[in-house]
């Protein structure tokens, strides 16, 4: 059993929100090791992006900002994502000395004494005086429940589990969600399925034009007022719509991306309407999102009655030495940056450390 260890802040996740963070906390003065500790519970460098699928290649990668401090220049659009970005969070994790321990599964954070919280892991326990929380959403998959579902004789799977279109060759296979990841998943897998039903909940919304700075920010105010009231967070992607790129015409031409409303039932061989109608399907792929992996703070209570974690800035309402960053607003790469940038900002009016005890 490893001993208690002091720093003044830990640092839980090393995906974008994490690394950047963890960049501002050393331009900030605070040593790795000493001062602060970055744990991440993957095997590897790369956040949830190394669990990206092999298909979705970094060109069909959108948005992705790089890190501050260091771009991410002559990316082959053409190889997966996951290389891409892993290989670059680990090139930055290694050039900014950070020092990130791995893999260290966050199991709970609680209260401690004189002040500090204790976070405890699959590495021992860590005494701080404060959390930047940036542990994001892969972990936590979304799956809806419908009447029937147990009934179900195929095969259901997550967007956390795809690993590409080539394994529903030949199969009836319905798509549920209006997504991004669910419109890539239809247009990838519809060339080798025998069919492809498109399923979503609300009509989806493409997005004409450029998605300039303005209308970025407008999305982002609108997660941000339901963080502030204590709500769930809904994603920035689902306050901007998709963008109606070539893909996405001819996936509308085609007829792959025409959508029919959410089913009331499963049954053994596939879905049901209230209206009678009955779609036959070998798959059901859930493209229905993720929601924030928190679990570990919850010895803390710092949901609010809505379901959420009311935030000002990162920091939570309810305990302010906890930072939520990649959390509702900052959810974004650009976001998860401006975000880790603001924690270690606010953290920096902190008084110093008192020596720690004999």
């Amino acid at each position: 059993m490893n001993s208690m260890r002091e720093v003044d802040v830990v640092v839980a996740g090393a995906g974008q929100a994490g690394l950047s963070s963890a960049y501002h906390l050393r331009r900030a003065g605070f040593e790795p090791g000493r001062d602060f500790v970055v744990l991440d519970h993957s095997p590897a460098p790369g956040g949830a992006w190394q669990y990206r699928w092999s298909s979705l290649t970094y060109g069909k990668v959108h948005g992705m900002h790089s890190l501050p401090g260091m771009e991410l220049t002559d990316a082959d659009p053409a190889r997966p994502s996951a290389e891409v970005i892993g290989e670059y969070f680990d090139t930055y994790e290694r050039t900014f000395d950070l020092r990130v321990r791995r893999p260290v599964r966050v199991r709970a954070v609680r209260e401690g004494e004189a002040g500090r919280l204790l976070v405890e892991t699959s590495d021992g326990t860590w005494s701080t005086r404060v959390l930047i929380n940036a542990t994001g959403t892969w972990d936590r998959p979304f799956w809806p429940r419908y009447p029937g579902q147990e009934s179900f004789r195929g095969r259901q799977l997550h967007t956390a589990r795809y690993t590409g279109p080539e394994e529903f060759a030949g199969q009836r296979v319905i798509v549920v969600g209006g997504g991004a990841s669910g419109t890539q998943h239809l247009l990838e897998i519809a060339p080798y399925a025998a069919f492809t039903t498109w399923v979503t909940r609300r009509p989806p919304v493409f997005r004409e034009g450029p998605f300039d700075e303005g209308a970025g920010r407008a999305a982002v105010a609108l997660v941000e007022e339901r963080v502030r009231q204590g709500l769930p967070p809904r994603s920035v992607v689902s306050v901007t719509g998709l963008p109606f790129n070539e893909a996405i015409r001819q996936g509308l031409r085609d007829g792959v991306l025409d959508r029919l409303p959410m089913f009331d039932r499963i049954t053994p061989d596939g879905v049901e309407w209230g209206d009678g109608r009955r779609v036959a399907a070998d798959v059901i792929l859930w493209a229905t999102g993720f929601r924030a992996a928190l679990d570990h703070l919850a010895p803390l209570r710092l949901r609010e009655p809505g379901g959420g974690i009311r935030v000002e800035g990162t920091r939570a309402v309810a305990d302010p030495r906890v930072h939520l960053v990649g959390y509702g607003p900052s959810a974004s790469t650009i976001g998860a940056n401006r975000a880790g940038r603001a924690a270690v900002r606010d953290i920096g009016r902190l008084p110093a450390a008192e020596p720690a005890a004999a």
